[in-house]
């Protein structure tokens, strides 16, 4: 570059840093916006000018550099339009000028073109078209650029292009999870982000109707109303767009968890007593996502009603709505004045008239305009309440209005609790949605087990819902159960409180509120019992059929929890979870239906099964004593049938082998590999199983450790290969042969690998889990419980299994439970050190530490019997 150059290029840097600092101050975006691209026409004419290409081209900006704004870090998109044809001295021209605006710092996006490819390539491609129709005049001829105008408006065909940008969005939408309320959200191409307001203004501009907000309003496309909060909301959304930018240093539309304290600073945006700035940050957005994802619907259908519209004759459905174009309108523009009680009544029609393809844009703001009648006065009317319990109980459509009310911001008003956890964060690592849309969630899973299009998906679920009485005591159960998430306290017990007074202003008798009562408090016991406790040990099942009562209430339990958990991520359930869930379900409902889970029972029919297995497989009843005569009780109540069948199968015959025996095949539940290993007892041999399995990259899913009363160690695990392509009947062939090695050996314990080894995901990076380990004595105080929460990661097993091998622990059944990125594992342990305080107290520490090495030198409290960092 010559000296020029640098000039000019100190010059906009210059310019373009001042711009940012009073941005960075509180100055308006749209300030920043427009500044960022005078200052880059400036470079712009001046560079072209003097490479002397203004004789020969017009230079124009298309896209958002068009539109006269321009982002920190986005492209400058400009075309480059010939009067002919491209000679080599244009070819060359054009090169040099390019090079120099790269070398001096702009992002350039160019083209090339004449007027007639222009056209041809419109035609072709729906984008470059859109990219041209929000185009500006750089430098060059302006009759020129007048001609390139209209001739792109006049190449276009208007019912063409909005279906084919409506197809695009619908498009785009589905590649961004169909929603405005994921966790990481792009805000320029996600549903609620800005593409959804420019998506209209094209089309408005390219239907001849304006091509802003103020000339849509004029039009009568939308009132004064909602043209202000149309502008707020892309102002906002502009906002945290340009600091995304700025922060991360580079075009990023992605507000990933990693930058979302950073842009919460950058805009000044302050904590609350229960939420981070980062959070109120994500519920403004959220909330401005919204009310775009809303204007966009109403403004494009009301310009395709302009645009193709036909008049059909209305359908009267009573006083208030009528059916007009397979839509749901109004009889006329004041008749929700009249009848206030129809902006509830409306959902319910939407549900009893499945013929209904949806609302009409003049309806759908008129709700939302209407929505703030939905007071205190309007939510104790009886005929409310009794058309809002009316619109659960409908056999269809209940989940598509729920969403259309949320959506319309109708039910945060008709629920003022469910309004607050509206774009409510969670960082819990294992929930990937917001509060309000986890809710929508679960009631979408209840509601799938009503249908029988779905019965395949989950039998038992499906079955039961088919005959529960009353489903819609569920959905209420669902859409409180978190509804004070975020308030600070127990979340549950602050929901059924909720739930309670929901059910009795709404008229529900005692029994209903009664149920409805427990699911919302005891929503979570269910699934903490499943994958926390024994269920092997009858006490456990007598203890939660004592808490549950009845069959009706476990029933319904089993329904919301299974709902529940496959509404928090898809990566959370599996079909382990699936079975230790059900396996309880059907334990207990025995239990409270008359049957017994006492051991000699529960011990004769498992042995009697896996006799029946055995025949089949040709071995006789004398074949087995020789091992079962040294398994003892625990052994068989604590294994299934079919798994005793097959631990037969494999050592009857090796009942005294000298050598570690090692057998895998295929889970029967679920993805994975059950392995089997039989051996002398040795010490620590817990601890380096877990390591030959950390070493192979193998997760433990669950493992059950036995001391046959002869001395052998008969342990069971289940592990799973985390989807990696490996073909699993070579994993089971190298387990069985390296892991008998490894066990052979018996060389002593590899250390384990840090936690910083090992990736982690942004999201646990940037909420980890502070690790806790609890211990207490079981209820027979023999033995002790250790709890340990952490954040997930490959190792976490091996590096507990170590520290507790260190101290002589024996470990005697592990339970593994993964919920996304948060681990929450329980151990039933024994040994000398657990039976004093000191001894205790060394195990926690070391488990800490081995679970959080940079932060040994934090403080460790202690509160009970639970020790965290």
């Amino acid at each position: 570059m010559n000296d020029v150059a640098f000039k000019l290029r100190d010059r906009w840097q210059q310019e373009r840093a001042g711009l940012i600092d009073r941005f960075k101050t509180g100055g308006p975006v749209d300030t920043l916006l427009r500044g960022l691209s005078r200052s880059v026409d400036r470079l712009l004419r001046e560079v072209a000018e003097a490479s002397g290409i203004t004789s020969r081209a017009t230079l124009i900006a298309v896209g958002g550099y068009g539109r006269g704004e321009l982002f920190p870090h986005s492209d400058v998109d400009v075309l480059i339009l010939l009067n002919q044809p491209a000679t080599d001295d244009d070819a060359r021209t054009i090169e040099n000028l390019v090079s120099l605006l790269w070398d001096l710092g702009v992002p350039l996006g160019h083209s090339v073109r004449t007027l007639d490819q222009c056209i041809g390539e419109a035609q072709r491609d729906i984008t470059i078209l859109t990219a041209m129709l929000e185009s500006r005049l750089l430098t060059g001829p302006r009759s020129r650029y007048a001609t390139f105008s209209r001739a792109i408006v006049e190449s276009l065909d208007r019912e063409v292009y909005f279906r084919a940008k409506l197809l695009e969005q619908q498009h785009r939408h589905i590649k961004y999870d169909e929603a405005p309320y994921s966790l990481e959200p792009n805000v320029k191409e996600g549903p609620g982000g800005l593409r959804d307001l420019q998506v209209v203004v094209w089309i408005a501009r390219a239907s001849g109707y304006g091509g802003s907000w103020v000339e849509l309003e004029r039009g009568g496309f939308i009132t004064t109303a909602e043209a202000l909060i149309i502008r707020r909301s892309e102002r906002r959304i502009k906002e945290i767009r340009a600091r995304l930018h700025l922060v991360t240093g580079r075009r990023e539309d992605r507000l990933v968890f990693d930058v979302q304290d950073a842009v919460a600073q950058m805009s000044r945006v302050h904590a609350t007593a229960q939420c981070r700035p980062s959070e109120v940050l994500m519920q403004q957005y959220y909330r401005s996502a919204k009310v775009v994802t809303q204007m966009n619907k109403i403004l494009l259908q009301n310009i395709e009603h302009r645009l193709f519209g036909r008049e059909l004759e209305a359908r009267v459905i009573d006083a208030t709505f009528v059916a007009r174009n397979e839509l749901l309108d109004l009889a006329d523009e004041a008749a929700l004045q009249r009848d206030p009680n129809g902006i509830l009544r409306a959902f319910l029609i939407m549900a009893q008239h499945r013929e209904l393809k949806g609302m009409s844009a003049q309806l759908m703001r008129a709700l939302w305009h209407a929505r703030v009648r939905v007071n205190t006065s309007y939510r104790r009317d009886p005929a409310n309440r009794a058309t809002f319990i009316a619109l659960l109980q409908q056999p269809k459509g209940v989940l598509h209005e729920l969403r259309r009310m949320n959506d319309l911001s109708v039910l945060g008003r008709y629920l003022p609790v469910f309004r607050r956890i509206v774009g409510q964060m969670q960082h819990d690592l294992f929930h990937v949605y917001t509060v309000d849309q986890h809710i929508l969630q679960v009631l979408r899973n209840l509601r799938r087990f009503t249908l029988s299009e779905h019965a395949h998906e989950y039998p038992l679920c499906s079955q039961l819902m088919a005959d529960f009485d009353k489903p819609w005591l569920l959905y209420i159960a669902a859409i409180f159960h978190d509804i004070a998430k975020g308030r600070g306290g127990d979340h549950s017990d602050l929901g059924s409180r909720d739930a309670r007074r929901f059910c009795r202003d709404h008229g529900l008798d005692r029994a209903d509120i009664a149920l409805v009562d427990f699911l919302v408090a005891q929503h979570l016991s269910l699934s903490q019992v499943a994958q926390k406790q024994d269920l092997a040990d009858p006490a456990v099942i007598e203890r939660f059929a004592a808490r549950v009562k009845d069959e009706r209430t476990l029933i319904a339990l089993y329904l919301l929890t299974v709902a529940d958990i496959r509404g928090t991520s898809p990566k959370v359930w599996n079909a382990w979870k699936g079975k230790l869930l059900e396996d309880l379900f059907r334990s207990t409902r025995r239990l409270l239906g008359g049957g017994t889970v006492a051991p000699t029972a529960v011990l004769e029919g498992r042995k009697q099964e896996a006799l029946r297995i055995l025949r089949l497989y040709g071995l006789s009843d004398e074949a087995r004593d020789a091992l079962w005569q040294q398994l003892d009780v625990v052994y068989f109540l604590r294994h299934s049938a079919q798994d005793i069948a097959w631990h037969t199968r494999s050592l009857f015959s090796k009942v005294e082998s000298t050598k570690p025996i090692v057998r895998a095949r295929l889970a029967r539940i679920g993805e994975g590999a059950e392995v089997l290993i039989y051996v002398k007892d040795q010490k620590g041999l817990f601890a380096r199983v877990c390591g030959y399995f950390d070493s192979r990259n193998l997760s433990i899913l669950d493992a059950r450790v036995h001391t046959t009363r002869h001395g052998y160690a008969l342990d069971t695990f289940l592990v799973t290969d985390h989807g990696r392509a490996r073909h699993y009947r070579e994993l089971l062939s190298q387990i069985e042969h390296e892991l008998a090695e490894w066990i052979a050996k018996e060389h002593a314990l590899p250390p384990a690998a840090p936690p910083e080894k090992y990736r982690q995901s942004r999201q646990s990076r940037q909420f980890p889990v502070s690790p806790t380990v609890q211990l207490q004595p079981d209820e027979r105080g023999s033995r002790h419980l250790l709890s340990v929460v952490a954040t997930d990661r490959l190792g976490l097993l091996y590096s507990i299994a170590r520290v507790l091998a260190s101290h002589e622990v024996e470990v005697h059944t592990a339970k593994v439970l993964t919920l996304g990125e948060r681990a929450e594992d329980v151990f039933l342990i024994s040994g000398p050190q657990l039976e004093s305080p000191k001894g205790q107290f060394a195990i926690e520490r070391d488990l800490l530490d081995a679970l959080a090495p940079a932060l040994q030198s934090s403080a460790s409290v202690i509160s009970g019997n639970k020790i965290s960092v």
